[in-house]
């Protein structure tokens, strides 16, 4: 693996495509997210859940689990909570 500084997290999905999956959300939240080492499929059920998309999955829908689940609570999670987790 290359340690080049200008491919932070390129095993993983970037800070924009965080971004463009999850909307207009706290810089903190992305951080947390990207800090769970999920991939795009995680994060994008994550997304449908937390959007209460679950439900037009059918047959398929099925708890989530591992790293989506991480990005679920992180999406849900209350704005007081990044505020007191980002410390002085």
């Amino acid at each position: 693996m290359i340690n080049d500084p200008n491919q932070e997290g390129a095993s993983g999905p970037s800070h924009d495509e965080v971004r463009h999956l999850c909307g207009d959300i706290a810089d903190w939240k992305v951080t947390a997210i990207l800090a769970t080492g999920a991939d795009l499929d995680d994060i994008g059920a994550a997304v449908a859940w937390a959007a209460g998309e679950d439900d037009v999955m059918g047959e398929e829908r099925r708890p989530l689990s591992g790293s989506a689940a991480a990005v679920y609570d992180i999406l849900i999670a209350d704005e007081e909570y990044g505020d007191e987790d980002r410390g002085p």
